[in-house]
């Protein structure tokens, strides 16, 4: 229909003169720095919230004290987590709808997908799972990395699973295909977005895969994949999907691979 705007593009509504002259022009350089020094604050912040409620719980639960247990605690971790990223995901929309006058979503570039849309991406990130999986060795690698022992319980291994299918995929997606994507893409360009954005993605999950290079290298290729996803749909959904199946089909598979999470210390790549 006439001046009917397409789906998954509702970000290029023509706003207001009024609220175009008084909005900032979004998605600059200043606004990358300010993005950056905002998720280095929250890390801060979400750190000492968190040390700090434990500290005041542990007398009364018992709970240890060593700084290695502490490193290896995935309650703990999972709790640092949460807080970092209800802290990032409140900056970002400060930026979006306090500083740039926007709706969250369109300015997000948020298309809603349709249901076959969603059903493709959602078979495209189980099939990316798989392939992950089989893929051959092509670096010297290693079996005993930071993330794997984590997994140091089944309750703990179903606290990491609920995780990284319901918060990790949205959460990561939002910073890396969402905002970053969109500073990168109006700085350099499209293909420099979907590279930097893949680039930034491993480099992100180097601490947890730290000597197992092959999972590093398989990270940044799945990490190309979700750029992809973003840049050539133009929307960030597909992304969010890929994402959430990717991570959904690992788990079951280590779900499967350690009798239900019973025989845990096997391979595992995510």
């Amino acid at each position: 229909m006439p001046g009917e705007v397409p789906e998954g593009d509702s970000s290029r509504r023509t706003p207001s003169p009024a609220l175009a002259a008084a909005a900032p022009k979004a998605w600059g350089g200043r606004d990358l720095l300010l993005f950056i020094g905002a998720v280095a604050l929250a890390l801060v912040v979400a750190n000492v919230a968190v040390l700090a409620g434990y500290t005041a719980l542990q007398s009364v639960a018992g709970w240890p004290t060593r700084p290695a247990a502490l490193r290896d605690n995935a309650f703990l971790l999972l709790a640092l987590q949460l807080a970092f990223h209800g802290l990032v995901l409140g900056c970002i929309y400060l930026l979006v709808v306090v500083n740039y006058r926007q709706p969250f979503w369109a300015a997000l570039r948020w298309g809603k997908p349709t249901a076959h849309g969603v059903l493709r991406f959602l078979l495209g990130g189980v099939l990316l799972s798989l392939l992950v999986q089989l893929a051959p060795p092509v670096l010297p690698d290693r079996e005993d990395f930071p993330l794997l022992r984590l997994f140091s319980s089944p309750e703990a291994a179903y606290a990491l699973t609920a995780f990284a299918i319901l918060i990790a995929p949205f959460m990561e997606e939002l910073i890396f295909r969402g905002v970053l994507f969109r500073v990168f893409e109006n700085l350099v360009g499209v293909r420099f977005a979907v590279a930097g954005t893949a680039i930034l993605f491993a480099g992100l999950h180097v601490p947890e895969y730290w000597g197992a290079w092959n999972h590093v290298l398989l990270i940044l290729l799945v990490g190309v994949a979700f750029s992809l996803a973003r840049g050539l749909t133009g929307s960030l959904a597909p992304s969010v999907v890929l994402h959430v199946a990717y991570n959904a089909g690992l788990m079951v598979a280590f779900f499967f691979e350690t009798n239900q999470f019973r025989a845990l210390g096997g391979c595992f790549a995510s």
